[in-house]
């Protein structure tokens, strides 16, 4: 009798494990489809799921329930970084370290990358390329062995020979080979279907093309396009086949027309972006990812001598100041805009800058902070899951000082993390 007791005693422990909620006591809410900002809000979370928003202060009715006051804090859902690099942050080592290291080595230093992403807000970003070493990243993260935001990834990006993503740029004869869809070169329609199914492969969620020429690459061009509406076209199909979008760089106008005719989803940078090409955007709904940041950063890291190869320099000059003044144009022409900074190009974790940068070129605080929450969670097929603090979403919840309409700088500064109803930050 006294074993039954016993055991009947350890099942109810485990039942109050299981049902216990944690209460989140929010001074302000930032309601992320209305745009409003709610006061004296309580989220009820069990497990890593919202169940409750209570339009009060509400304590809990057990002593096994949890309290996180955040009652001096502005809240709001965890933030998507549409656009960024987790397996590395640019510096004067970056070419030399393509020959030097291993995929073990990139992963290792992918760790802090993407803890730092965490913990500064974003609990969800769009990895936009790399080796492959990402989708690695993305599972250990999944599978809790490693802290990080939920990734989605485009894997290794796609290019054409000598284009921003062709990885033998820059190369001697003898490293150079004859990469293919394999390795992300695509040169005709068959390449383009080959490329993508070998990403789908390969695990990655989204599908990353360079449509025009870049800043960082090892090449001459910038802004020339570099891929044929029809090998679009077949990777934006074959691609839907499959159930992922596609992202495209692109810094020349050429270069969008055809990316959005072949029918991608986001136009990533858009420096020389034409009135024609914004109106293409809106007629086709293809949303912007401006990466301010990252232009501010080329523009400044090329004005020290011998940081970028002397090929980059005239290029990171040229684009690095005019990416500010193209988002501000398109917004302004009412172009969908989704948050993105490119990090990875620079410090990760500085991300929260884009949010001041985008209300300086004339948007609302409320506006940057919706493009990067429900915005980018419709792209990514996530709108019932992420992006908002509603009952049955995931709670994935920060906060921050002050209020971002008043000081935008606080979105540099986040002081609580949850993603999944597990805390990693409270300051």
């Amino acid at each position: 009798m006294k074993k039954i007791i016993v055991f009947l005693s350890f099942l109810l422990m485990i039942n109050s494990v299981v049902a216990q909620n944690t209460y989140v006591l929010c001074g302000k809410l930032i309601d992320t489809k209305s745009g409003e900002i709610k006061t004296e809000q309580t989220i009820v979370v069990n497990d890593n799921k919202i169940i409750d928003v209570i339009n009060d202060y509400v304590m809990p009715r057990n002593t096994v329930d949890k309290i996180i006051d955040l009652k001096d804090k502005v809240v709001m859902p965890g933030l998507i970084d549409m656009h960024v690099h987790i397996e590395q942050e640019f510096n004067q080592k970056t070419r030399l370290n393509r020959y030097i290291l291993n995929e073990a080595d990139i992963a290792f230093n992918s760790v802090g990358f993407a803890k730092t992403t965490l913990l500064n807000g974003f609990t969800t970003v769009r990895d936009l390329g790399g080796t492959g070493v990402n989708i690695s990243i993305r599972n250990a993260i999944n599978a809790g062995k490693i802290l990080g935001p939920r990734v989605f990834t485009a894997g290794k990006s796609l290019a054409t020979t000598g284009g921003h993503a062709d990885p033998t740029n820059g190369s001697s004869r003898e490293l150079t080979g004859n990469p293919g869809p394999k390795e992300g070169v695509v040169n005709s329609v068959e390449d383009a279907k080959k490329a993508v199914r070998q990403r789908y492969k390969n695990g990655a969620d989204c599908i990353k093309i360079t449509a025009t020429g870049g800043v960082l690459s090892v090449a001459k061009s910038g802004d020339n396009p570099q891929f044929t509406v029809e090998e679009i076209k077949a990777i934006c199909d074959m691609a839907k086949d499959y159930g992922m979008h596609v992202a495209a760089h692109a810094h020349g106008d050429e270069g969008m027309q055809r990316a959005i005719l072949g029918g991608v989803k986001t136009i990533e940078h858009g420096t020389y972006m034409s009135d024609k090409t914004m109106e293409l955007m809106k007629k086709y709904d293809v949303y912007l990812t401006p990466t301010i940041t990252a232009g501010k950063e080329v523009e400044e890291k090329a004005k020290v001598k011998g940081f970028y190869p002397e090929i980059v320099v005239p290029k990171a000059l040229a684009v690095g100041p005019q990416i500010q003044g193209t988002f501000a144009k398109a917004y302004k022409k009412g172009v969908g805009i989704v948050f993105g900074t490119d990090a990875g190009v620079f410090k990760h974790g500085n991300n929260g800058k884009e949010f001041g940068y985008m209300v300086e070129a004339g948007m609302s605080a409320i506006e940057t902070i919706q493009s990067a929450t429900i915005t980018p969670a419709k792209i990514l097929k996530m709108e019932n899951e992420i992006g908002q603090l509603k009952k049955g979403f995931y709670a994935d919840i920060i906060a921050v000082d002050e209020d971002p309409a008043q000081n935008i700088k606080t979105m540099e500064k986040v002081v609580f993390v949850m993603k999944n109803g597990v805390v990693y930050k409270k300051d």
